[in-house]
């Protein structure tokens, strides 16, 4: 069973960021969450909650928080959620998560996403500008961003928290 839904990952990023000054995009949102869903599907085996992402244009979409805050368009999410309760370890790998990929703006993780497999796979032979409700699977998603920490493992003899470094050096 998953320890949360997709609702809560965002309504804790959105509070994350307000709490910390930050404006955040619908987009900019979509990549977080799908972040935190990979990470901790690659680290724990089981997922964090149990919507989908689909492989759309713009990367991985969550298609039921896309539609909640599709209103704002391209402009900063105003919805500030109450205090958020996640579990401890959810709360810790969501800071882990915000401290590796907060920092980047939506073009950038957006780039990243289209240049990883989830993505790629679940688009094969769909056209770059083609719309797609093709589901990334969980499957794909736990083995790619594992493989990244074998991968990083074998590099340095030891596992990397997600936060320990940048997208730059080790994706994660």
């Amino acid at each position: 069973m998953a320890q949360t839904t997709a609702n809560a990952v965002a309504d804790y990023i959105i509070k994350f960021c307000h709490d910390h000054g930050e404006l955040i995009t619908n987009l900019h949102l979509q990549k977080l969450v799908y972040y935190a869903q990979a990470w901790y599907l690659a680290l724990y085996e089981k997922p964090l909650f149990d919507e989908e992402f689909q492989a759309w244009i713009s990367g991985p979409v969550q298609p039921e928080l896309h539609d909640r805050f599709k209103i704002y368009k391209w402009n900063p999410i105003g919805e500030h959620p109450e205090k958020v309760e996640l579990p401890k370890d959810v709360e810790e790998h969501m800071l882990e998560v915000l401290e590796v990929y907060g920092r980047h703006n939506s073009f950038y993780l957006e780039r990243l996403t289209q240049d990883e497999d989830p993505w790629r796979k679940a688009r094969r032979g769909i056209p770059i500008g083609e719309s797609s409700t093709e589901v990334i699977s969980k499957r794909s998603m736990q083995k790619y961003y594992k493989n990244l920490l074998e991968d990083e493992e074998e590099e340095s003899d030891f596992a990397p928290k997600v936060g320990s470094s940048s997208p730059e050096t080790v994706k994660v």
